[in-house]
């Protein structure tokens, strides 16, 4: 469809809802938290005597237009008070519900033990949503809360180990996932080599993971979204909050720019743990510490229009001797406007700049070393609340990148290394979407939309050409493939196109509901990613380079279908989802045997274009109400991936047969449970296994030049250990919390409770004394106790 094509379409839908709003009235505004007036994302608002409703949008706005009439309104959401009230509807109507948490008794405020069930008619399915203050409960190790850490006791989600980095979805690389803070980008998603996630709890307000059913408005990702929003600030008063742990710290202040108007937050949060390395005479001169700040202005203009400028900046130092530093992290910033065109016509437009750098600094050999990635986004968002059956979001993005794959400088004079700058890379992305939310009867909901993305990678760049537009030849008699030479260069100039895509990207998911309790969804995404990681890591690391698709490198195309059940039980108490998924990725990159990803000028020379397929099983139980709560979740999966031969003589990898990709994780069970005791003390526990990350081990060995070497099998035929750990916390509340300003609160916990050494890797070596090669286990984590003291005023 084109550009023209849509525009048409869109016009002819306003046209409707102006005809929509001669024979019905529409009732619309926010929703906010009274004692802080941060708006709510996902609140649900239900018409009773119609058996239909919304829920608010990520700026807390919500729009319901239903024939003239007297409707009471319910608004619930999760850790609040419930609201009723009575509205006659004989006209438009704004009200905005001021919602008070389940801490704060009012007398004005009407409870309800009502619950509303649209989860299970809304055709959203593969997404998982979890609050802060259950993501606060969760044990995790060093006592320091974790985001991403919590995110893997959901079915479907796994990683590559203790303390491994990023995380991987349905058999997905971590590379595939996309992770928006306030709708910027995050390339690099943890602290420390993934001992931490750079997300501040405290400034979290909102995170919902998208494993499949992918809505259009989001891109440029095969595997998942994750989409977290900081919190705005509190518009009413003045509130700091923070922790102190053995690790790390941490402390965030909010408060009133104009009393009920705007808002700042501003919040930072730092490791300390290099200080202890400076009592010891051996580690003194060595570090490795993290920071990070988050910043967020808020300011409504008046009741139609809003400005947001968010801020992230984070980075991580490990330093050795003085003599090698590694420094690197993200930068973002977005500057947002809300407007609010009519009832029915909610807008976001959002400039947002994303950065991710790391440097290299090697004083022993002379030379310092940067790499990076930058991107310039605009985005303009729509949503059109159309009527109470029909819903319509669109919008236009466009994305400008800027890799840096290596820059080399000398680090002084008498170094004798030379400057050297790797080509410099750009690339366009832009891309427009429409997607509709359509109630075809009182049963059956759909979800389905379109997304038209393109691709432009750009000069300045200087491009080999080679032999048949070959870049990697097969060596038949070795039976190997080895980097072709190249025949010429071509040079670009500054945004000459050297290469181009555009995908169609079609959405579609349904939900039939059963009855009040029961419902079967179902759903198909196509999602195409431009980007591609250089790495062959299990887990990323801060090393590994973005590079965009190109001539030799094809973009990723996912396609995935799931099917699910899902049941409430006991009016709500208890909930089951099942779900089952199959997904195919076109050009997923694979690497010649012996490739080196370091600095390398010619990619192209050590990568093949190859496939993957995933496919699993997932079964949640949640228990939601009560002082005990939790839920256990099971998946049984397969990730494969496939690299084939080019011609009849190749073998491709693994003679082109199929092998388990290292995401390949075929039993996960992940169990977490919380128990309120009483208003003192509350218990929280996490047990996790998985089945060991596939790896490649020797078969063999043989002897040169007096020193056995290795002969390894074929890739990713073996297994670590499984991996498994069981985590505990306890949280002492002081009862005379509530009688003064000052809360705290202590926080203990231990993680691996039973001592399980898990394996992180295991590399073999060479026995001094036999001369054989012996297996050398590597394991991370023992038993880790912590405390931490949590504290708000």
């Amino acid at each position: 469809m084109t550009p023209q094509k849509i525009i048409t379409f869109l016009v002819v839908l306003f046209s409707i809802s102006s005809t929509f709003a001669q024979e019905k009235f529409t009732l619309s505004g926010t929703i906010i938290d009274a004692n802080s007036n941060e708006t709510l994302i996902g609140v649900n608002v239900v018409l009773p005597e119609l058996k239909t409703g919304v829920t608010t949008n990520e700026y807390g706005f919500y729009s319901i237009t239903v024939p003239k009439g007297i409707y009471t309104v319910q608004i619930s959401y999760l850790g609040y008070q419930t609201v009723e009230e009575l509205i006659s509807l004989s006209q438009n109507i704004k009200n905005n519900f001021n919602l008070y948490s389940n801490e704060t008794a009012l007398q004005e405020v009407i409870i309800t033990d009502t619950k509303t069930k649209i989860d299970i008619k809304k055709p959203e399915m593969s997404v998982n949503k979890l609050s802060i203050s259950a993501i606060k409960k969760m044990p995790v190790v060093l006592g320091e809360v974790d985001v991403l850490k919590s995110i893997l006791l959901l079915p479907g989600v796994t990683n590559a180990g203790e303390g491994a980095s990023g995380f991987n979805v349905r058999g997905g690389g971590a590379d595939q996932n996309l992770i928006l803070l306030d709708e910027a980008t995050i390339f690099n998603s943890s602290h420390v080599f993934g001992f931490f996630s750079v997300f501040n709890p405290d400034a979290i307000k909102d995170l919902k993971l998208y494993k499949g059913g992918i809505p259009a408005r989001f891109g440029g990702r095969a595997s998942s979204v994750l989409d977290i929003y900081q919190k705005d600030g509190n518009s009413k008063s003045f509130h700091v909050n923070g922790g102190i742990g053995l690790i790390s710290s941490r402390i965030l202040a909010e408060g009133p720019l104009v009393k009920d108007k705007g808002s700042f937050l501003i919040g930072g949060r730092s490791s300390y743990g290099h200080l202890f390395l400076k009592l010891s005479e051996e580690q003194k001169n060595n570090s490795v510490y993290f920071y990070d700040l988050n910043t967020k202005l808020s300011y409504k203009v008046d009741s139609n229009n809003s400005l947001y400028l968010s801020g992230y900046f984070g980075r991580d130092v490990f330093s050795l001797n003085k003599s090698f530093t590694n420094i690197y992290g993200n930068a973002t910033v977005n500057l947002r406007w809300n407007h609010l065109f009519s009832e029915k016509l909610f807008s976001n437009l959002s400039l947002i700049y994303s950065d991710y750098y790391y440097g290299l600094d090697l004083d022993f050999v002379g030379f310092k070393w940067d790499s990076g990635i930058k991107n310039y986004n605009i985005k303009y968002d729509f949503k059109n609340y159309i009527s109470d059956k029909f819903k319509l979001n669109y919008g236009v993005n466009g994305i400008y990148y800027e890799f840096n794959p290596g820059t080399i400088k000398p680090s002084s004079s008498e170094s004798g290394i030379n400057f050297d700058q790797l080509d410099k890379k750009y690339a366009f992305e832009p891309a427009l979407y429409i997607n509709a939310d359509h109630e075809i009867s009182n049963k059956i909901a759909l979800s389905y939309g379109l997304r038209y993305s393109m691709f432009y990678r750009l000069g300045q760049s200087t491009v080999n050409i080679y032999e048949n537009d070959n870049p990697v030849l097969f060596n038949s008699e070795l039976q190997i493939y080895e980097k072709a030479t190249p025949i010429g260069t071509k040079f670009y100039d500054r945004n000459k196109v050297i290469q181009s895509y555009n995908y169609l990207e079609p959405r579609f998911s349904l939900a039939y509901q059963i009855n009040d309790d029961q419902s079967i969804k179902a759903s198909y995404n196509r999602m195409v990613q431009y980007l591609q990681l250089i790495s062959n890591t299990a887990s990323p690391t801060p090393l590994d380079v973005w590079t965009p698709s190109d001539n030799f490198i094809k973009p990723q195309i996912a396609d995935q279908v799931a099917l699910g059940y899902f049941k409430n039980f006991q009016k709500d108490m208890y909930s089951l989802e099942i779900e089952t998924y199959y997904k195919e990725v076109q050009n997923r990159l694979d690497y010649i045997d012996g490739a080196n990803l370091i600095a390398n000028k010619a990619i192209e020379q050590i990568i093949l274009n190859g496939q993957l397929r995933s496919y699993g099983l997932e079964i949640m139980f949640r228990k939601n109400e009560g002082k005990f709560n939790g839920w256990i979740s099971y998946t049984l999966s397969k990730s494969e991936q496939q690299t084939p031969g080019r011609t009849s003589i190749e073998t491709g990898i693994n003679n082109g047969q199929w092998y388990n990709s290292v995401y390949d994780k075929l039993h996960n069970i992940a169990i977490t449970t919380s128990y309120n005791l009483n208003e003192k003390w509350s218990f929280g526990a996490n047990f996790a296994l998985q089945t060991g990350q596939p790896v490649t081990y020797p078969v063999g060995q043989y002897e040169y030049l007096g020193i056995n070497v290795p002969s390894y099998g074929l890739r990713n035929e073996n297994r670590l250990p499984a991996y498994h750990h069981l985590d505990i916390a306890a949280t002492l509340t002081p009862k005379n919390n509530k009688d003064r300003q000052w809360k705290g609160e202590w926080v203990f916990s231990i993680y691996n409770l039973y001592n399980r050494k898990n394996a992180a890797s295991i590399n073999f070596r060479q026995n001094a004394d036999t001369g054989s090669n012996e297996a050398i286990k590597t394991s991370i984590f023992g038993i880790v106790p912590a405390v931490s003291y949590n504290f708000k005023f």
